[in-house]
């Protein structure tokens, strides 16, 4: 182990991830100069050249792929060494940082932390609430751990996975007249509520309403789901929601719901950092997301 610091690892990973030194700081907080430091001690430790210039980009040699077929094995036993440990001194089994919408904050996230805290009790959770963008940006910054996320999500430094496909649906109040089949001709005539702009969810909205050639102006815009059941519930107008604030257990008796035509979708994503470093309170809450979800 003395020939192979565990951060002089991490760092070499992350340039060659990132394509470069420069890139490579700004991921890890350091500065640099820091970093190349790092790689020289690990190369010079190892006695081999890890990384060459190609153009502007940053590549292993032969030695660094070697070293790369190894490198998430050893970060791996790492993690479950140190879980090891925990377990037997009853330590606690550390914090998770999570983000996401609010609808899924509340439709979807409950039976997630009453699963995780059934299974570890000690586990630490705080939840921030944000739109796609915001949630990225705090997860590349390493302010929050996981992202739950309507897609699309861009970002090299992440490890993106679809979880599931939530459908729009359209809620009236019941005296409102509405056909069968909801197109973007029909909310054309009608008062229309959506969310805010900015986020992802208004963005579906919008497109399938310019797809169906109905550049529309909304009534109103909210940020809140609740809010927006309140104004329809009040007659003041229809509201295209995601499927799961108006699912079984939610859905509210007084108010309509109906598919759109053509049906509409929204993607959710589960985003990380690629250099996280999952411990057991991570691995166990993306089990949980991944699980409710399925």
């Amino acid at each position: 182990m003395k020939k192979l610091n565990l951060d002089y690892l991490q760092s070499f990973l992350v340039v060659i991830e990132c394509g470069g030194f420069s890139a490579a700081a700004e991921r890890l907080h350091l500065s640099q100069p820091a970093v190349s430091l790092q790689v020289r001690q690990l190369e010079k430790s190892l006695k081999a050249s890890l990384i060459e210039r190609v153009g502007r980009t940053a590549k292993p040699t032969a030695a660094g792929v070697a070293l790369l077929a190894h490198a998430h094995q050893i970060n791996a036993a790492v993690d479950l060494a140190l879980d090891a440990v925990a377990r037997q001194t009853g330590g606690t089994a550390g914090r998770v940082r999570l983000g996401t919408g609010a609808t899924a904050c509340i439709f979807l996230l409950p039976p997630v932390l009453k699963q995780l805290r059934s299974s570890l009790p000690a586990l630490e959770i705080t939840v921030t609430t944000g739109n796609t963008a915001e949630i990225a940006k705090a997860v590349e910054d390493n302010v929050i751990d996981i992202g739950l996320v309507t897609m699309p999500v861009t970002g090299r430094s992440f490890e993106i996975t679809p979880v599931m496909q939530d459908e729009f649906v359209l809620i009236s109040p019941r005296d409102m007249p509405l056909p069968a089949r909801i197109t973007p001709a029909v909310l054309a005539s009608k008062p229309v509520i959506l969310f805010e702009p900015g986020g992802n969810t208004r963005r579906v909205a919008d497109q399938w309403l310019i797809r169906g050639g109905v550049p529309l102006k909304p009534l109103m815009s909210l940020g809140s789901v609740e809010a927006i059941k309140e104004m329809v519930r009040a007659g003041l107008g229809c509201a295209i929601l995601p499927g799961m604030a108006v699912s079984a257990a939610a859905k509210p008796r007084d108010l309509v719901v109906r598919s759109l035509s053509p049906r509409l979708y929204r993607r959710l994503a589960l985003v990380i950092r690629r250099d996280k470093r999952l411990d057991l309170g991570l691995r166990k809450t993306l089990a949980a997301l991944r699980s409710i979800c399925a």
